[in-house]
């Protein structure tokens, strides 16, 4: 009886994170300007992000929260899948709570919330053909063809089923993955030109950027534990390829991780399940590292997840501020206001991304003003726009 009242207690803790989360969300989406490569993908780009951007602001033009909404959306609904997902996988519904409690504060899935791209929704549709093939025990291959019209990602979800269904000798499986692996190669294609550049060492700090450091460490080595002694799932397949894959191209090119780490971060209940196994064989006496590695971790993850939040401080502590993380999402709001209370309504430009950015805002091009950042307007503006934080210099604009 005590366990059923506590099972319930967990289940009231994840609704009352969850609401929270997702008006943080909100929240950080209102604070936010759109970036220059966001608005090509809404201004310009005929893609799927345009496509699913359009009918929101459509009717709220120029408003950040309208346009950031559909992939909260896609957020919230890819966590109600884990936390579906890992029913029964658990022993304990406190496990259960803790895995979609971390799932929900990694940085990556933080960002790619609040942020125009493509990679919550291709975690949604892995964790859909997921939930399907755990539900009914069968692959669902509809949605797998689907997934070639979304997004040229999918050939590592793919790429990882022809794996797996080899080892499991699924035949039906292996041809399908195989023909679906093609067809997105012969479609999107696959950037292999350049010369060797060496990003290993970026791809590894993205990716502890994704999980926070100490996190990705602990899931490396969970993928290697699960490879050499643990049951390869298909999640384990999905997350091991895109994670070995991404890797091996940065010996030779720049990564773009958005591709990947949708698939690597579904092997979240892997290593979770695995950390707390690890830790429940041990004797109380020799469990105390663990736990306080556990607390650190965590503690870690929290300050990523409010630092996400809770940014602008670190505009003090840096002596370039284009090197914040949220610079390029930045002030572009704030100034299209102020060009509009001072009835300026088209602006020229040698910067083309402010000028993509204000066009969001509804500021045209125009003849009739010129804007720079280049001091030396400073003696000959007639408007300037000054962005701070708390007296601290971000960006002046000068409009004359």
């Amino acid at each position: 009886m005590q366990t059923n009242i506590s099972d319930k207690n967990y289940k009231y803790l994840f609704y009352i994170l969850f609401c929270f989360s997702i008006f943080a969300l909100l929240y950080v989406s209102s604070t936010l300007s759109i970036s220059y490569k966001e608005a090509l993908n809404v201004l310009d780009n005929k893609s799927l992000l345009t496509f699913i951007t359009f009918p929101l602001l459509h009717y709220f033009p120029a408003n950040d929260i309208a346009l950031r909404i559909p992939f909260i959306i896609f957020y919230a609904m890819s966590t109600c899948l884990m936390y579906a997902l890992t029913k029964d996988y658990f022993k304990y519904e406190s496990d259960r709570f803790i895995n979609i409690m971390l799932f929900m504060m990694l940085p990556g899935m933080v960002s790619a919330a609040i942020l125009v791209n493509t990679a919550i929704i291709v975690l949604f549709f892995t964790l859909l053909y997921l939930y399907y093939y755990k539900v009914y025990e069968k692959h669902n291959y509809y949605i797998l063809f689907f997934c070639l019209l979304i997004d040229n990602s999918f050939a590592i979800l793919y790429l990882a089923l022809f794996f797996y269904a080899f080892e499991k000798k699924y035949n039906q499986l292996f041809y399908i993955s195989l023909i679906l692996f093609g067809a997105s190669m012969s479609i999107y294609g696959f950037n292999t030109g350049g010369k060797p550049s060496g990003h290993l060492l970026d791809t590894f700090a993205i990716y502890a950027s994704v999980f926070s450091p100490l996190m990705f460490i602990y899931f490396f080595y969970s993928q290697y534990r699960i490879a050499v002694k643990g049951y390869r799932s298909i999640y384990w397949y999905i997350s091991f390829v895109a994670l070995v894959f991404s890797l091996l191209f940065a010996f030779r090119q720049k990564v773009y991780i958005e591709d990947f780490a949708p698939f690597v971060i579904i092997a979240m209940p892997l290593m979770v399940k695995l950390f707390f196994h690890t830790f429940r064989v041990r004797l109380p006496s020799f469990r105390r590292f663990h736990y306080f590695m556990a607390m650190f971790v965590f503690f870690i993850l929290l300050l990523n997840y409010t630092v996400i939040f809770y940014n602008k401080p670190i505009y003090l502590f840096l002596e370039k501020s284009k090197r914040h993380f949220v610079y390029k999402y930045s002030f572009a709001k704030e100034l299209s206001i102020h060009l509009k209370e001072n009835n300026i309504n088209g602006v020229y430009s040698d910067d083309k991304e402010i000028m993509k950015r204000l066009n969001f805002y509804n500021i045209d091009s125009g003849e009739k003003y010129y804007l720079s950042t280049n001091e030396v307007y400073k003696n000959e503006y007639k408007f300037k726009f000054e962005f701070k934080y708390k007296n601290k210099e971000i960006v002046t604009y000068y409009i004359k």
